[in-house]
């Protein structure tokens, strides 16, 4: 007999105006950040708001992202873009998970994928290791750490495959420390460490993924929230917010968490009408959820009250 359908298999996604209609339902929101609460360039002050009144109604926000990079980095870009301290309690970031995967490996060799300026991971791991990682070629690495590509606005995962099929000869492990595929950088998308992850698998590589959706950071996400609220929370009352089907909403949904949909993020041209300027496309939005194969518990054109 083939398992029982869940609810959110069952039900359809609820369309909402704004979080208010879901609020009093929560105590706990774990908030993606990329394409939810910014896009880069600007913060999205709807999406603060929502969030800051969330959180004077007594609930608690954990912001959780696919940033390759110590949660510290992450706190002074909202800084930078003039995100309030008030709109969250805590961040958790893929970056931290993969500091924990660094010290793991110890001493073995690694080599890096990513810009130059996106390399503070490896100065936190060492720091907490106590010594000195070992950096060597591609040829020669035990295991790679990609935190994305190194020109992410002109480059494409092909600008990698060269890199990638020596890796793949002597068999070396590759840490992704985004498994994002794309992200919205201003009006654009740019690809991000996934989409080398990805490249990788299809050569027959080993990966092991840093962030959502898989469940170490929603575990360190959700133990954040009890620091902040001095208990843990019932996870029928944790409700993660997302722009990203395959990232957010599915890593949530495989945690037993309540979801909300943010569809003007990085699906915004496939789901919303005049090349994604428009509003929600009805027709399209339902054959990209059936496409999906599940459904988010909520929906939203974008996080506003």
């Amino acid at each position: 007999m083939p398992p029982h359908p869940s609810l959110e298999t069952i039900r359809p996604p609820r369309f909402i105006g704004g979080l208010r209609e879901l609020a009093d339902d929560y105590d706990v929101i774990l908030c993606d950040v990329w394409g939810v609460v910014h896009n880069g360039v600007i913060q999205y002050e709807k999406a603060t708001d929502a969030l800051r009144r969330f959180r004077e109604k007594g609930g608690s926000v954990v912001l959780i992202t696919n940033a390759p990079r110590p949660r510290w980095r992450v706190v002074a870009m909202l800084d930078r873009l003039k995100v309030s301290h008030d709109t969250y309690d805590g961040a958790v970031s893929s970056g931290d998970v993969t500091v924990s995967l660094i010290r793991e490996r110890g001493d073995l060799p690694l080599a890096y994928i990513g810009p130059q300026g996106d390399m503070e991971i490896f100065s936190e791991a060492e720091t907490q290791l106590g010594h000195k990682l070992k950096f060597v070629g591609i040829e020669q690495a035990a295991y790679v750490v990609c935190v994305g590509l190194e020109a992410a606005e002109r480059e494409t995962p092909a600008d990698y495959e060269t890199r990638l099929r020596l890796l793949r000869r002597h068999d070396a492990e590759f840490i992704c420390a985004n498994p994002d595929i794309v992200v919205e950088h201003g009006d654009r998308l740019v690809y991000c460490a996934g989409a080398l992850a990805e490249a990788y698998e299809a050569l027959g590589g080993r990966v092991v993924q840093a962030g959502k959706p898989h469940a170490e950071i929603y575990r360190r996400a959700l133990a954040l929230a009890a620091s902040a609220r001095g208990a843990a929370t019932d996870s029928s009352r944790v409700l993660a917010i997302g722009d990203s089907a395959h990232t957010d909403i599915k890593g949530a949904q495989a945690q037993g968490l309540a979801t909300l949909f943010v569809t003007s993020g990085i699906h915004r041209a496939e789901l919303h009408e005049e090349a994604g300027n428009g509003p929600l496309n009805a027709a399209a939005f339902h054959q990209f959820v059936e496409n999906l194969g599940f459904k988010p518990t909520a929906v939203a054109t974008e996080l506003a009250w």
